[in-house]
């Protein structure tokens, strides 16, 4: 039962990542814009790829996964920045989803 239940999550896990993958993918444009337009004084080609490739799925997020609350796709890309980003990644991408979350007037919860 407890083998089922593991292999149950990785499932869920990775068709969850596939999603993101895909999704980010197929709305790239609109995604990178999005990030874009939330940079001051920054220019996009110098982003730090694992900061990216953390704002381009967080973002996505934001514009097409109604059903998960912002302020919890914006507390775990602060989180996975924490782990994989450098020091002060944590600060930038929150600064960043805070100001996409704002422009987009969704909800902080």
């Amino acid at each position: 039962m407890e083998g089922e239940k593991s292999a149950r999550a990785a499932e869920d896990t990775l068709a969850f990542a596939r999603l993101l993958i895909t999704g980010v993918l197929e709305n790239l444009q609109k995604v990178d814009t999005t990030i874009r337009d939330q940079l001051e004084n920054w220019d996009f080609g110098r982003l730090n790829k694992v900061d990216l490739a953390i704002l381009r799925m967080s973002v996505y997020c934001l514009l097409y996964q109604a059903d998960i609350p912002p302020t919890v796709t914006i507390d775990e890309a602060v989180d996975i920045s924490k782990s994989y980003g450098t020091a002060d990644s944590y600060r930038f991408v929150n600064g960043v989803l805070d100001g996409v979350r704002k422009k987009l007037l969704l909800p902080r919860g």
